[in-house]
């Protein structure tokens, strides 16, 4: 990690130090995805099986997850891991039916009632990562709120291993979520079959789940194109922002840190402290812990694009923080639920000295999947109504009309749209003869 002084750096090496890794490689992503979206919105089935050949190093003739292989997963597993799945499906079912939205009617004006209506997306297509690190806990986390919210059709992707088969963990979660639709297809090629569809894969309304630089960029470029589809966020390379004061645990700090940092290469970590002990501390405990882990390389290379701001003070730890709108923001601060107030962008906070961002990652109940490269600054993580379209209905009866309808005309008048005034106008007319 880079050590620096923030009131040292001007204007520009600000805005350069806290730029993501993805955003570096963004024009060499851009031009590769898009050559990999066209070969299969092309080619279909046959562009899959190449691409799943090359980058994958899998050969496969059927990308369907059978019902066979469904149980094979299920008894691969430790009961152990079972269980837990289990045990975290339940917490992020009962935290997300919380805060499920609800349909309402409200009458603005005598005679008119205005209410809005609720209604599954129907086709819902899921990408689960499965690279160097299976995430089944990705497939709770999408699983569990597009059924909440009653989609018809819920397709998932995950990339398969060399010997074909899908992450048994994966296939598991995907069960508990109620989800049989599974296919092995992993990158932007299993993004490409989802938006465009091909013989095998169906064509989905709306995309789901997060990835690496290029799923990120696949799904931003079907979303622009014709005959694409929606997506739900920017969920790119993951990344932390800790804030830290003079009392919070370096030790717990670096774990943290390192947490993230082992997601990839293209992942990024940031530690504000206005304290300089609490960065050289933490600074030591990271090179430290980062020798011991089995994706320690991993880990070093996001660290090579990671930071250590050293402040003046928290307020200005938060005006930094805000200005990055990290993915997970986490407060090791003394009293840190008082700072809250403070925070106007991430994708989510933890708070405290014993608030892992782990555990958001798992079994707390909130989503993990959450807005990165700084759009926290204007979307939210996922929720069931990610996967719900909100309808608004107005019902005006003849006093209803009688009583806004002159409203109406009146601004239609100003803006110059006759036929917006009249079809009040002959209305009210009508009324009063």
């Amino acid at each position: 990690m880079r050590r620096v002084d923030w009131k040292q750096l001007d204007r520009s090496e600000r805005i350069a130090s806290l730029r993501r890794p993805a955003q570096v490689m963004a024009p060499e992503t851009s031009t590769a995805v898009a050559i990999i979206l066209e070969a299969v919105r092309q080619g279909g089935d046959r562009a899959l099986r190449d691409y799943t050949a090359r980058f994958d190093k899998a050969d496969l003739d059927d990308f369907t997850v059978s019902t066979s292989e469904f149980a094979v997963a299920e008894a691969a597993l430790t009961p152990a891991l079972r269980s837990a799945i289990r045990e975290a499906a339940e917490r992020i079912r009962a935290f997300h039916e919380a805060g499920m939205a609800g349909e309402f009617t409200v009458a603005t004006a005598t005679g008119v009632n205005c209410g809005r209506i609720l209604r599954p997306i129907p086709r819902v297509g899921l990408y689960v990562p499965a690279g160097s690190a299976p995430l089944p806990s990705t497939a709770l986390m999408l699983g569990i709120p597009a059924a909440l919210a009653g989609c018809d059709d819920i397709v998932l992707c995950t990339p398969p291993r060399a010997d074909g088969t899908a992450d048994p963990a994966v296939l598991f979660a995907a069960r508990c979520c109620g989800i049989d639709r599974v296919f092995k297809l992993g990158g932007a090629q299993a993004i490409a079959a989802m938006a465009f569809g091909t013989q095998t894969v169906p064509r989905c309304d709306k995309l789901f789940g997060p990835g690496n630089a290029y799923v990120t960029e696949a799904k931003r470029q079907v979303s622009m194109v014709e005959g694409g589809a929606g997506i739900d966020m920017p969920a790119g390379p993951s990344e932390v922002l800790v804030i830290a004061d003079a009392g919070a645990n370096p030790v717990f700090v670096a774990a943290d840190l390192l947490s993230q940092a082992e997601h990839g290469a293209d992942s990024q970590v940031v530690l504000i402290s206005d304290d300089a002990a609490m960065l050289d501390a933490v600074l030591g405990e990271v090179a430290r812990q980062v020798e011991a882990l089995p994706r320690g390389e991993v880990a070093k290379q996001a660290l090579r694009a990671s930071l250590a701001v050293r402040v003046d003070s928290l307020e200005q730890a938060f005006a930094i923080s805000n200005d990055y709108a990290p993915e997970h923001l986490i407060l090791a601060l003394r009293k840190p639920r008082g700072w809250l107030p403070r925070v106007r962008s991430a994708g989510s906070v933890f708070l405290g000295d014993w608030a892992p961002e782990a555990l958001g990652d798992y079994c707390s109940g909130t989503n993990h999947v959450l807005p990165t490269s700084g759009a926290a600054r204007w979307c939210s993580g996922l929720s069931v109504a990610s996967f719900q379209t909100s309808i608004t209905v107005q019902e005006v009866a003849r006093e209803g009309l009688a009583a806004i309808g002159p409203c109406a005309v009146e601004l239609a008048s100003a803006e110059g749209l006759d036929a917006h005034r009249l079809a009040v106008q002959l209305r009210l007319e009508a009324l009063a003869a």
